[in-house]
């Protein structure tokens, strides 16, 4: 006997059955009404990418491609990689139309992407992500925007800033300008880096054992500590108080807080790719069940250098569904209707069925959904499984109605119930 296939879908991925594409509609299209009331328009690319765009930044990015991402030589052998981000895809695109483009560029997409990696709780292989970015201003003021459309976005969905959520903020620009000013090799400055990354994760006394054992320098290494014990401005070493980075991120904060999207400073917020260059932020779950990170992104002023010419700043994030829908769950904010049919018809026999089929058609042609329940089901039967599926009126047909053309459409909310004709009757549904 030949074994059947398993029905579960692929590990690490997800299968969308009515109800949750019900959901995921509502988020897709509450990122996309959010994204455009601050004037970004959208865009897309393929999944397929050449596997170099992701290698091309460095020995970091190298091994994610190689241990991470879906990776694959195609039959013109060529290496390719189904795209784990969407940052490096538009900045080749900003890149290669940059000739054509009026600056400042606003563009939205919501892509598919994928990486190989241990599915947990709010990372799968496979996910939706909205990315947000702004190309062609080198100025903090398009960062404060990126920053309230980050919290618009939360706003939209229900959530309250400093309730259910945190923006945390912080300024590679600024660690480097620390770091500029210390005696510290390139190395020492990735092993700082990494371990900032990693710093709420570990008891703080072995995080101060492995900063100083990353730095040779201790007086550099205390100043290290120091910046990234800070858990305000006003309390970072002294060697930056006077650089610009500091002044901008000072600016920054200053700005969504008087603009009622107050921010956190939080210096060990560093973003995993090494192509962030100014402001990077992430917005955290206050949920004590789902406390994490839940968005991020920042500055990255270098990245489309990679495909020539002069490097266009840009500034953007990416925000998962998956993380999304986690948040939303956890602060009872879920709130998504189920798309359904506003009008059934309902034969009450099968001979009834391509008449009933027409009769829908004239309702459809006026803009009302209408579905034909042409089971062999009782008429009971259909219509409880009418409002089983949320649809809001039911029309029976019968042979009586048929000859007479005048037809009864029920309320399946409140019981009510009208006669006309077809044409009487879209004139009552569509006021």
């Amino acid at each position: 006997m030949s074994e059947h296939l398993s029905t579960k879908p692929y590990k690490g991925v997800r299968d969308f059955y009515p109800e949750d594409m019900s959901v995921q509609q509502y988020l897709f299209e509450t990122w996309s009404y959010t994204a455009e009331q601050f004037g970004f328009l959208r865009y897309e690319a393929s999944v397929l990418e050449p596997s170099e765009l992701y290698k091309a930044k460095g020995a970091e990015n190298e091994e994610m491609v190689n241990e991470q991402t879906y990776t694959f030589t195609d039959r013109g052998k060529r290496e390719v990689t189904l795209r784990p981000e969407m940052t490096p895809t538009v900045a080749r695109m900003v890149a290669g139309r940059r000739n054509e483009l009026s600056f400042p560029v606003r563009w939205y997409s919501i892509p598919n992407l994928f990486r190989y990696e241990r599915t947990q709780r709010g990372r799968l292989r496979e996910h939706w992500q909205l990315n947000c970015d702004i190309f062609g201003v080198d100025d903090v003021s398009a960062d404060i925007e990126i920053l309230l459309l980050a919290d618009a976005i939360f706003r939209n969905f229900g959530a309250e800033n400093g309730t259910h959520y945190t923006i945390n903020v912080a300024s590679r620009a600024l660690l480097e300008s620390l770091y500029d000013q210390l005696t510290m090799s390139d190395e020492e400055r990735v092993a700082a880096t990494r371990l900032a990354d990693r710093k709420l994760k570990m008891k703080p006394a072995t995080f101060k054992k492995e900063l100083f054992a990353a730095i040779a320098d201790e007086d550099a290494a205390k100043t290290v500590l120091t910046y990234l014990n800070a858990d305000s401005i006003s309390t970072l070493p002294a060697t930056v108080l006077n650089c610009e980075p500091l002044a901008d991120l000072t600016s920054l904060m200053n700005t969504l807080d008087e603009a009622g999207s107050p921010v956190v400073f939080d210096p060990t917020i560093v973003r995993g790719f090494d192509y962030y260059t100014g402001i990077v932020f992430e917005v955290k779950d206050l949920h004590p069940e789902n406390n994490r990170s839940m968005m991020g992104g920042g500055r990255y002023n270098d990245l489309t250098g990679l495909f020539g010419g002069d490097p266009i700043p840009g500034i953007g994030f990416g925000f998962g569904d998956v993380t999304l829908k986690d948040f939303l769950e956890s602060h009872n904010l879920l709130t998504a209707d189920v798309r359904s049919a506003t009008l059934s018809i309902l034969p009450m026999d099968t001979t009834l069925n391509i008449n009933a089929q027409k009769i829908a058609q004239q309702f459809r042609l006026k803009d009302i959904a209408t579905t034909v329940d042409v089971s062999t089901k009782k008429v009971g039967k259909k219509i409880s499984a009418a409002s089983d599926a949320f649809i809001d009126y039911v029309l029976v047909l019968g042979s009586d109605e048929l000859d007479s053309g005048t037809y009864t459409v029920k309320n399946l909310a409140t019981g009510e119930e009208e006669s006309g004709t077809v044409e009487e009757l879209i004139a009552s549904l569509v006021e």
